[in-house]
């Protein structure tokens, strides 16, 4: 079992930025996929990036070219980089992570992960 953690999350202002980490332990196989989601209060909880075991990465359309997802080179973090952060970014961010050969086309789906952090809050106002 793969345990997550995140950590990074605070308030900051309209055009702001922040990084958000996920420190993974427990036994992570070579092939796999990992993720941050993002749920704001009354929303669904929404895929914002993912990045598979060979590096690809793949973000939801409302945060790219502002979000980046990356890891630690020994593979046991990841971040999430997010530049100019804006009040529709507001809300609980999650790591995601599971054993796949690769991560889905498009944004990450909730569905597709069984491993979940307790989520860090992103506040941003305007």
């Amino acid at each position: 079992h793969v345990q997550l953690a995140e950590s990074g999350g605070g308030s900051v202002q309209t055009g702001g930025s922040l990084r958000l980490s996920c420190a993974a332990s427990g036994y992570i196989y070579s092939s796999y996929c990992m993720a941050w989601f993002r749920q704001a209060p009354g929303k669904e909880r929404e895929g914002v990036a993912s990045i598979d075991s060979d590096g690809s990465t793949k973000y939801a359309d409302s945060v790219k070219d502002r979000f980046t997802i990356s890891q630690d080179n020994d593979k046991s973090t990841l971040n999430l980089q997010m530049n100019s952060l804006n009040p529709e970014d507001t809300g609980r961010y999650y790591c995601a992570a599971e054993y796949l050969a690769y991560c889905s086309g498009g944004p990450p789906s909730a569905s597709d992960f069984n491993y979940w952090g307790q989520g860090t809050q992103v506040t941003v106002s305007s």
